[in-house]
This record gives structure tokens, C-alpha cells and sequence, in this order.
């Protein structure tokens, strides 16, 4: 199944994007749905409220005086942390009796009003933010709400900023404007992205690339986007994974690029890594079939140290190859040491740079990268290993060491 994290700040419009997206077809979990049931008069989870809280917060029905308590906790946030304490882990238990029952090619939708404050989003294949600015939300809450604006920045201040929750996305709707503008963007959302997304992960294959070779200018958000992806890909296999690494083009900065993250997983064996195999593909990225080699380079001709397993992402909205190599074999090596070698010495980003450019013109009609790839392949035996080679002896250069310790588990 597809797992989507639905968030955004209150008054944001997250609750418009949610119902929609339960309209369109997804199996939506809500949030604050299951934190209201899970406190209802005779659950643990009020037992334990009024416990915490005193029998002062109740109504004169006995049950939760919900204004009476936002008041209290959304100024404390000690007394917000306790809250938080009781109601979150029965949310989710109870968030995770529904996913349960999904079917393997379902849209499963988690509206989750803190997910990037509770540190969720590496359990989705996609974060999803409803996202408009603090002085709109505000107006919001006072005009159509009627909240006090000193209760509305209280319930504001008490979640994450803008900037921290757009940093956790994957998607951002931008609710600025009319809501038919909104609905419309997750409509987009659903054809485009999510529902060839569910499909290619339900078949276990890679998202469609027909596109040739494009250069990109180099892209801020490529570094974000790699770390949120690797720690998916870490929290699939914990155990299993020794280091997710940021390598290719998109981990140097001001380097054109194609529009494709580039992520090596590192592993014991390869006995490891096709045992991982079928946990990648449920994360989101299927192994590929016949691309489980690397063209030898010096200064090792040896062919078993140049395999692989290779993986490449389901998302048709983020292209991603994921190369699976043996810490400490030859192509592990090169890889951070060709990434490591452009990202310290300008001249030699720009040779390679100039090298993918004139290559891309010469295949700028093709439907797909494979033969712009090969073509480049004599370079980094011809060109960039004698000089990277160079740099590496006369900087004393060494790649990471992932065995003794989990300090590898962060994409670098």
C-alpha cells in the first residue's frame, strides 16, 4: 500500500485537502478524529486525562472539557507535553489497527496535525503539506473560528514553524488562495503522483523515464531531498543498512545535474542486500533487473568488485537511483571518493560539468539516459581517475569506516 503523512498548520486547510482525498478514494486516517475517540468517557485514555488534569476539566456531562483543557495546555507546554504523553501513542495504536486492514494496492491517507513535531515522517512514502502563511491562518482562526487572536498565536507557537514543516515535505499544496484552487491541486496530485505511485508499488516496478539527458542547474533542495529518502530507506531496514550516502552529481553543490538523487546503500554482502531487497521495494524503491554491475575503473580490473544491486524509486514525482554496493568493495569506493573529489576541488566540477554538457547535446533526442550513460563512461576511467587518484593520495583521503559504530546511518 501507499502511505501518505497529511499535515499542516492549523487553519492551513488540511482538513479540506483530507476529505478530499478520502473522496477521490484513499482510506483516510484521521488524527484528531481517533484523539477525540481515544479520550471518550470510559476509555483508558480518560481515565488517564482526568487523572493528569484534575476532575476540574470535565463538562456537566462528565465528559472533556475540551476548550477548558486546549486553554490550559496550549499555554503550557509542559502541560501540552503530558497531554501529548497520554493521547499520541493511543492515536497511534489505534491509527495502526486501520492501516492493518488496507489492501496491498490501497491509497492509505494519515491526517496527522503534528507528524513533523513527533518525528513521523520517515514511516510514509510521501509527507504531504497543506501549507499557507501565518498571517492568513490567523484570520482564519479569528473571523471564522471566532478565537481570540492571543488563542490563536498560542495554538500557532505550540506546533512547528512554516519553515520547519515545508522543510519535512515531499508536497507542498499551497492554500494562499480560493479553496476550488486548492481541491484542484490535490486532484492534480492524486492523477499525476499518487495513484501511478500506489500502482508502480503494488507491481513492484520503477516509475516510467522516457525523458533524455537534461542539465538542471544545481538545485538547493536536492541535499533535503536525498536526507529525507535515506532516512526512509534506513528506518525500512534499520539493522540491515549500514550507511545511506548522497553521491552523483545532486550531492555537489552548483553542480548541473540531471533531475535524478543519486543514493548509495551500503551493506555487508550482497547476501545482505538481496535479502533487504523485497523491504526496499516496499518502501518505495523495487530493485531494477540486469543492473547489478558497474563498468570496472582502476586501480581494481576485478568484476566482483564492481557488483551491485540496483533499485530505482516508484515515485514518478522524484526520479531516485538507489545503488546497493558492499562497504569497502572497488565501486563503493569510487563513488564517495568521485563525490568527495568534486565537491573539494572547483576545476574539477567544472571539467565534469562541461563533460555532461556537451554530452547532452549530442543525445538530446533520445528517449532515456542509457546510451548518454555509457558515453560517459571512458571519461572516469580516462580523465577523472588519474586525477582523483591525485587528489586522494595528496589530501590523504579515506572513505567512511560503517563497522564499527551506527555513525554511518545518515545519508552524507
Amino acid at each position: 500500500m501507499l502511505k501518505i503523512g497529511l499535515t499542516g498548520g492549523i487553519a492551513s486547510g488540511k482538513s479540506l485537502a483530507a476529505s478530499r482525498l478520502r473522496e477521490l478514494g484513499a482510506i483516510l486516517v484521521d488524527a484528531d478524529l481517533l484523539a477525540r475517540e481515544v479520550v471518550e468517557p470510559g476509555t483508558p485514555g480518560f481515565a488517564r486525562v482526568v487523572e493528569a488534569f484534575g476532575p476540574e476539566i470535565l463538562d456537566s456531562n462528565g465528559k472533556l472539557d475540551r476548550p477548558k483543557l486546549g486553554a490550559i495546555v496550549f499555554k503550557d507546554p509542559a502541560q501540552r507535553q503530558v497531554l501529548n504523553g497520554i493521547v499520541h501513542p493511543l492515536v497511534r495504536e489505534a491509527a495502526a489497527a486501520i492501516v492493518s486492514g488496507a489492501g496491498p494496492g490501497d491509497i492509505v491517507v494519515q491526517d496527522i496535525p503534528l507528524l513533523v513535531e513527533t518525528g513521523q515522517g520517515s514511516n510514509f512514502h510521501l509527507v504531504v503539506v497543506v501549507d499557507a502563511p501565518d498571517d492568513v491562518r490567523l484570520q482564519r482562526m479569528v473571523e471564522f473560528r471566532q478565537m481570540t487572536t492571543e488563542d490563536a498565536l498560542a495554538r500557532m507557537a505550540s506546533q512547528a514553524t512554516r519553515t520547519e514543516r515545508n522543510a519535512a515535505a515531499d508536497v507542498v499544496l499551497d492554500n494562499s488562495g480560493t479553496q476550488d484552487q486548492l481541491l484542484a491541486a490535490v486532484d492534480a496530485l492524486w492523477e499525476q503522483r499518487l495513484l501511478p505511485f500506489a500502482e508502480n508499488l503494488h507491481r513492484s516496478t520503477r516509475a516510467l523515464r522516457e525523458a533524455g539527458p537534461v542539465m538542471n542547474t544545481s538545485k538547493v533542495e536536492w541535499i533535503a531531498q536525498a536526507e529525507r529518502l535515506a532516512e526512509r530507506i534506513i528506518a525500512a531496514a534499520p539493522h540491515e543498512v549500514l550507511a545511506v550516502d548522497h553521491i552523483g552529481s545532486t550531492s555537489v553543490p552548483g553542480l548541473a545535474a540531471k533531475d535524478v538523487i543519486d543514493l548509495q546503500l551500503a551493506v555487508a554482502d550482497l547476501q545482505t542486500a538481496d535479502r533487504i531487497a523485497p523491504v526496499l521495494a516496499s518502501a518505495g524503491f523495487p530493485a531494477v533487473p540486469h543492473a547489478n554491475r558497474d563498468t570496472p575503473k582502476p586501480p581494481e580490473p576485478d568484476p566482483a568488485q564492481w557488483l551491485k544491486r540496483f533499485h530505482a524509486n516508484a515515485d514518478p514525482g522524484r526520479a531516485v537511483n538507489l545503488h546497493v554496493r558492499v562497504a569497502g568493495s572497488a565501486g563503493w569506493r569510487y563513488a564517495l571518493l568521485f563525490r568527495d573529489w568534486l565537491r573539494s576541488d572547483p576545476s574539477a566540477a567544472e571539467l565534469y560539468q562541461a563533460h555532461k554538457i556537451a554530452l547532452t547535446a549530442s543525445f538530446a533526442g533520445d528517449r532515456g539516459t542509457a546510451a548518454y550513460a555509457e558515453a560517459k563512461e571512458p571519461w572516469f576511467t580516462e580523465v577523472a581517475w588519474p586525477l582523483m587518484d591525485e587528489w586522494a593520495n595528496r589530501t590523504g583521503w579515506m572513505p567512511p569506516s560503517y563497522m564499527s559504530s551506527a555513525e554511518g546511518k545518515r545519508g552524507q
